[in-house]
């Protein structure tokens, strides 16, 4: 029955139905982490303490990590396990399902070890000043007991796509995402906790998001497996999973650590500097998520294609999604640019932070609006399995283009270069990603 389901969803219906059923609860879900990741800066904002949104610019990419480590299995997850169902394996996909979970587990207890034993020396990495230092200290330290539980949140919120579940795999995220917003104003300004009370109300977030997705599966819902005796690393689960998820992870974590250089970088022009760039990167963050969003969305379905050998439902699906996210991506950029000084004037009160914020947003929002083509795309290339080309765009982007950028930029114009660096690596790498996805669909089909 559950088969059935998916069968209906990604063989037998009209394009743009199969299209927008998968992506919507997916744009949905991303909103809700858009929501969540903007919630803790706005409402630390309304503290009117510019030195706390500097400590929270600096803390966020850090805590991101483990959100790319779960990307790996989720990504890597899902592609393998949307092959699989395509070609009819459902036994071989509750094996990878259950290898996800266990893999989470363990990495994420790890990573969280790693954070506290070595919390000092990250936050001189990051460039906390001695005014962010303990503000920034404190909130890592607090969500980085929640390791486990943000990796399999972000894990599940994919791989139960692989299915046809998109409705379930939005609504862990939507749950623990809309507790930890409902949480945010109570701890941060009710209780007056500040930086702790936003720490506090991310981990019980993660932690009840990540549980949701434990009872799905413990109360027999999905065809796919979590049970430990399903856990294997053989018959290349594990070399599946991690050849596809860790390039679509590097995307997110070139992310985390790019943002680490800029932080670090900016704090030499200063603290306000710091919480101006901090501040535009949320401006847009509010179209990239999205467009992050249909591209995971439509990735199971892509992979479904390939394994059933639908390469012409493939191509009908690629032309309409293109298309759309092109269209959704310049409409958001539109609007984000319309409405730059009410959108930062919600986080920044101080003038000098508010001045560098409506600037840097200006520069990034340049190119915003290529991100949809640019997601369709190298989402395409991980339903495709092609893990060296997938493992090339998300190297480019925020890693060999971007950081060398922010390099050279810094020492050619000084502090908005490091905001111009951004939408150089934006063009280059959308040229690349085209190009790698035409010769890659050519060897393919």
């Amino acid at each position: 029955m559950k088969n059935n389901q998916a069968n209906e969803i990604f063989r037998d219906a009209p394009v743009p139905r199969a299209v927008l059923k998968n992506a919507v609860p997916a744009m949905m879900a991303m909103l809700m982490v858009l929501v969540y990741n903007l919630a803790d800066t706005f409402f630390i904002g309304q503290t009117h303490d510019a030195l706390q949104v500097a400590a929270v610019s600096l803390a966020t990419p850090v805590f991101l990590i483990f959100m790319a480590v779960g990307t790996i299995f989720g990504i890597g997850g899902t592609s393998v396990i949307s092959r699989a169902m395509g070609e009819g394996r459902t036994e071989y996909a509750k094996k990878v399902c259950s290898f996800c979970m266990w893999s989470c587990v363990v990495v994420g207890i790890a990573l969280s070890a790693f954070f506290l034993l070595f919390m000092d020396q990250i936050l001189s990495w990051v460039g906390a000043s001695q005014d962010t230092w303990e503000m920034a200290k404190t909130y890592l330290t607090i969500v980085s007991f929640c390791g486990p539980f943000v990796l399999i949140s972000n894990c599940y919120s994919n791989v139960i796509r692989a299915e046809g579940q998109s409705g379930r795999a939005m609504m862990g995220q939507l749950i623990g995402n809309l507790l930890n917003v409902i949480l945010d104003p109570v701890m941060i300004l009710g209780f007056g906790w500040n930086i702790a009370g936003a720490a506090i109300a991310t981990v019980i977030g993660n932690v009840v998001g990540a549980g949701y997705y434990i009872v799905y599966f413990l109360r027999g819902k999905s065809s796919l497996s979590i049970r430990l005796r399903d856990f294997t690393v053989r018959e290349k689960v594990c070399s599946g999973v991690l050849s596809i998820g860790i390039p679509a992870s590097l995307g997110s974590l070139l992310m985390s650590i790019s943002q680490i250089v800029v932080n670090s970088m900016m704090a030499g022009y200063g603290d306000m500097a710091l919480a101006g760039i901090g501040v535009a990167m949320k401006v847009t963050m509010m179209t990239g998520m999205v467009c992050i969003g249909f591209g995971q969305g439509i990735q199971p379905l892509l992979g479904y294609c390939v394994g059933a050998g639908l390469w012409k439902r493939f191509k009908k699906v690629m032309s309409f999604s293109v298309i759309f996210s092109l269209a959704l991506s310049t409409v958001m950029t539109g609007v984000c640019y319309l409405l730059t000084d009410q959108i930062v004037s919600a986080f920044l009160t101080d003038p000098a932070a508010f001045d560098y914020a409506v600037q840097f947003a200006r520069i990034l929002l340049t190119t915003s609006f290529l991100f949809g083509v640019f997601y369709v795309l190298s989402n395409s290339l991980q339903a495709m399995g092609a893990a060296a080309e997938a493992l090339i765009i998300n190297l480019s982007r925020q890693g060999i283009v971007y950081i060398p950028a922010l390099f050279i930029m810094n020492r050619l114009i000084g502090v908005t270069g490091l905001a111009w660096a951004q939408p150089i690596a934006d063009l280059i790498s959308t040229t690349l990603v085209v190009v790698l996805y035409f010769r890659t669909v050519k060897k393919c089909s």
